[in-house]
C-alpha cells in the first residue's frame, strides 16, 4: 500500500502541476477505495486512461498545457510525508498539500506583467476589442510609423501560457522588427476565462478546425484588422511561442489561404494531441507522426532550443515534415554563433525556383524561451539568434 500510495501521490502531484487539482484528488480517493495503482493486475503502462480533467461550465478544461515545468515547491513535500498516516488522515493531508501547490512556469519574476514596449515617434500600440460570430477577444495592435511602399503586411503574434500581449511584445521585440518593414502586428489576448493558464487551446479537437473554435475566431479577427488597414492579402503571417506556436501551426494547417507563412517557436504540429493527456505525451516527444498538410501548406520557419525541457525538440522536425508534406526539396544546412554566444544550426528546404519552403533553427543550449528576445519580457533567451528578425526575413522573402 505504501508503494501504491507513493506512486499515486507522484501522479497526483503531476496532475496539480498540470493545473488539475480535481483530477489529483480523484486519483487519491480512488487509491483509498482500492482502485489505485496496481490494483487492476495490469502494468501501469496498460492501465485504462483516466477521464480528462473536468470542464468548467463553458467547457474549458482547467489544465495548464505548455505552461512550463513547475519550480520546486517545499509545500509539495507535505504530500509524500502523508504516506505514513492512517488512510483518512493521509487523504486530508494530501488534499491540503495539493490545494496549496500552484503551477509555476519558467518565466522570471514578473512574468505576465503589463510591460509597455517603447514606441518610435509616430507609431501606435492600440488597445482594442473584437467581437464577432466566432467569439470575442481583447487585443493589442502595433501600427508602425514606417509606411511601406504599397499596402502593409500583417503579423499575427500568439503568446504563450501565462503571458500577455504586452509581455510578449516586450520580450520578442517583434514590434521593432516589424517597424523596419512597415508591418502591422496583431497580439490577441487569451485570457484565463478561456483557459486556466491563458494558453491557446491547441490540444482540443474543437479548436483544431477551420470553421469553429479558436482557429475560426483568430482568422475572423485577422480578416477584420486586415480590411480596416487595407493589408496586402499576400503578406499576412502568423507566429507564436509554445502554446501560441502550436496554435500558429494549427492556423497554417486550417487557413493556408489566409496565411502566407508561419513561424513556430518551441511549439508542436497541428493535431499533435486530442486532449490533455495526449498533449503532455506530445510535449514529451511521444507524439505520433505529424500529418502532412492538406494541399499546399504555408511556408514555415521553426525555432527550437536543444535544451527545451518543456516541449521536446523532436517536435521541431515534426513541424518541418508536416510543412513539406513529402515534397522533394533542395536541402541546405549551416551553423554559426550568435553575438550572445549561442551556437545555432539552420536547415533550409527550397523549391525548384529557390524559394525557401521551410527553415529550421536549432539553438544549442537554449531552453523554452524566445531566441534573441529581450529581458523585459518572460520566456526569453537574449543570448540566442534573433528569432523575430529571422522570422520577418523569412516571411517577406516569399511575399
Amino acid at each position: 500500500m505504501k508503494t501504491e500510495f507513493a506512486t499515486a501521490m507522484g501522479r497526483a502531484l503531476d496532475q496539480v502541476r498540470a493545473g488539475d487539482p480535481a483530477g489529483a484528488t480523484r486519483a487519491i480517493q480512488d487509491l483509498l477505495r482500492g482502485e489505485g495503482a496496481g490494483t487492476s493486475g495490469r502494468p501501469a503502462a496498460q492501465e485504462a486512461p483516466r477521464p480528462a480533467p473536468a470542464a468548467s461550465p463553458d467547457g474549458i478544461e482547467e489544465a495548464e498545457v505548455l505552461g512550463g515545468r513547475p519550480a520546486r515547491d517545499p509545500q509539495a513535500q507535505a504530500a509524500p510525508a502523508a504516506a505514513t498516516a492512517p488512510p483518512r488522515h493521509r487523504l486530508g493531508a494530501a488534499v491540503d498539500a495539493l490545494r496549496r501547490l500552484r503551477p509555476s512556469g519558467l518565466a522570471p519574476a514578473g512574468a505576465g506583467r503589463e510591460a509597455e514596449p517603447a514606441l518610435p515617434t509616430g507609431a501606435r500600440f492600440e488597445r482594442l476589442h473584437h467581437a464577432g460570430p466566432g467569439g470575442a477577444r481583447d487585443y493589442r495592435l502595433y501600427v508602425p510609423a514606417t509606411r511601406p511602399e504599397g499596402r502593409p503586411g500583417l503579423v499575427l503574434m500568439l503568446h504563450g501560457c501565462t503571458q500577455t500581449p504586452e509581455d510578449f511584445a516586450a520580450g520578442t521585440g517583434m514590434n521593432e522588427a516589424a517597424e523596419r518593414h512597415g508591418l502591422i502586428v496583431l497580439y490577441p489576448h487569451q485570457g484565463r476565462s478561456h483557459n486556466a493558464q491563458g494558453c491557446w487551446n491547441w490540444f482540443r479537437p474543437g479548436d483544431q478546425e477551420a470553421h469553429r473554435g479558436e482557429p475560426a475566431l483568430l482568422a475572423e479577427l485577422v480578416q477584420a484588422v486586415a480590411a480596416r488597414h487595407d493589408v496586402d492579402a499576400a503578406r499576412i503571417f502568423v507566429a507564436g511561442l509554445s502554446a501560441g506556436g502550436a496554435m500558429a501551426a494549427t492556423l497554417g494547417a486550417t487557413h493556408p489561404e489566409l496565411f502566407s507563412a508561419v513561424g513556430v517557436h518551441s511549439g508542436l504540429p497541428h493535431r499533435a494531441a486530442h486532449d490533455v493527456i495526449s498533449a503532455f505525451a506530445a510535449m514529451r516527444g511521444e507524439a505520433r507522426t505529424a500529418r502532412p498538410a492538406a494541399g499546399a501548406a504555408p511556408r514555415t520557419i521553426v525555432f527550437h532550443g536543444t535544451a527545451d525541457a518543456t516541449v521536446h525538440p523532436d517536435n521541431a522536425q515534426r513541424l518541418i515534415d508536416a510543412a513539406l508534406g513529402g515534397r522533394r526539396t533542395a536541402a541546405h544546412s549551416e551553423q554559426g554563433r550568435s553575438p550572445g554566444g549561442r551556437t545555432w544550426r539552420r536547415e533550409t528546404h527550397a523549391a525548384a525556383d529557390g524559394t525557401a519552403l521551410a527553415e529550421l533553427w536549432r539553438v544549442e543550449g537554449s531552453g523554452h524561451a524566445w531566441s534573441g528576445g529581450r529581458s523585459a519580457g518572460s520566456y526569453t533567451d537574449p543570448a540566442g539568434p534573433d528569432a523575430s528578425a529571422e522570422m520577418v526575413r523569412f516571411f517577406l522573402a516569399g511575399a
